[in-house]
């Protein structure tokens, strides 16, 4: 990641000034101790926190509103001197942490009915209306998508789950009129990119440009032309990706996916594997998160999803993805540390698939 961060800017005399690879490597870096530093703490510890950790959750989103700052046009960042903080990258992990401390302590494994859902629903949907507000469209429905696949690790009636898809299906036409201008714009440009090639399209077109003339085995590193010579924006961000499949091409592309695979399906064997159903979730809610923010993010530089903002995972630049990133990794980690202490839990027994 530190090494794209520069080869995406080192032609670029404002963004080299800033010296964000450098950044990048000192955020990896406190990643990794904090990563560590939360091993030494019991994750059922930090799951009878989780409802304070929801509160404060709650209050930081709300500060952004109140005294945030604003950048591109969204209000996302809390500011406390050198430091900046982007309360919607937190939301997802404490997401985790509160839905996995109120599943765990759940006493029947019988599926989940309507009024199951209630409380759950509200827990998530506070949050993600007001990532949604700011607005980060793109985090809040990934955060919403990492609740459901916990849910339904869980388990919902086939009647519940039937329902909830057709009235998904029913409404999400009356989503369009309240998506804001450039979002609807974003969303038209997936099926037509043409059709505003130096607006709306711009970011789409330049990016599938990049990730073509890579071809095999790439230009080579810092060799890329759509980077080098500026053509693509946010390359060492939302973009960083078309920027690796240029310079490294499809075999640099490939192996990135084959670690994101690797690391996924470890992340999965550790849930099949915890010691209680506390653990399983946490370990479901991580792998999630990490499939669906690198799945989507790659999607969208390819032009098969609107663009919505999604760093990939421990590759693009941010210091607030990073951390939450390694806190996530450390978290399921800690569940495999103490996989041992709770022998009654069995898998099959408590989330039988149905």
């Amino acid at each position: 990641g530190v090494l794209m961060i520069y080869s995406s800017i080192y032609t670029d005399p404002n963004l080299l000034a800033g010296a964000l690879h450098w950044k990048q490597l000192l955020w990896s870096t406190l990643g990794l101790l904090v990563m560590v530093s939360i091993l030494l703490v019991d994750y059922h510890q930090l799951t009878r926190w989780a409802y304070l950790l929801y509160f404060l959750l709650i209050v930081m989103l709300v500060l952004v509103f109140l005294a945030g700052r604003t950048v591109y046009g969204a209000k996302r960042w809390l500011v406390f001197g050198p430091v900046r903080i982007q309360p919607s990258e937190l939301a997802r992990l404490f997401m985790i942490i509160v839905l996995a401390r109120y599943f765990g302590t759940r006493e029947s494994s019988e599926p989940l009915g309507f009024r199951e859902l209630i409380v759950p629903f509200v827990l998530v949907i506070i949050p993600v209306g007001l990532v949604a507000r700011q607005p980060d469209l793109g985090t809040a429905l990934t955060t919403f998508m990492i609740a459901a696949c916990m849910v339904l690790t869980v388990g919902v009636r086939k009647r519940v789950l039937f329902s909830l898809a057709g009235i998904g299906l029913a409404t999400a036409p009356i989503g369009w009129f309240f998506l804001r201008e450039y979002q609807r714009s974003r969303i038209l440009t997936v099926f037509n990119p043409n059709r505003d090639p130096l607006g709306a399209g711009y970011q789409s077109l330049q990016s599938k440009i990049a990730i073509g003339s890579g071809e095999i085995w790439g230009k080579g590193l810092f060799q890329g032309t759509q980077s080098r010579l500026h053509f693509l924006p946010e390359r060492h961000t939302d973009f960083i990706f078309s920027v690796l499949s240029e310079e490294l091409g499809f075999m640099g592309a490939a192996f990135l996916l084959f670690l994101f695979l690797i690391l996924i399906y470890r992340i999965f064997l550790i849930g099949l594997q915890a010691g209680d159903k506390q653990g399983t979730l946490i370990a479901v809610g991580v792998a999630s998160s990490i499939f669906l923010y690198a799945s989507l993010n790659i999607a969208m530089t390819l032009g098969l999803m609107p663009i919505v903002g999604l760093p990939l995972p421990l590759v693009s630049y941010g210091g607030s993805a990073a951390i939450t990133f390694y806190l996530s990794i450390g978290l399921v980690l800690n569940v495999w540390m103490r996989r041992k202490s709770f022998t009654s839990f069995s898998y099959k027994r408590e989330y039988p698939f149905r």
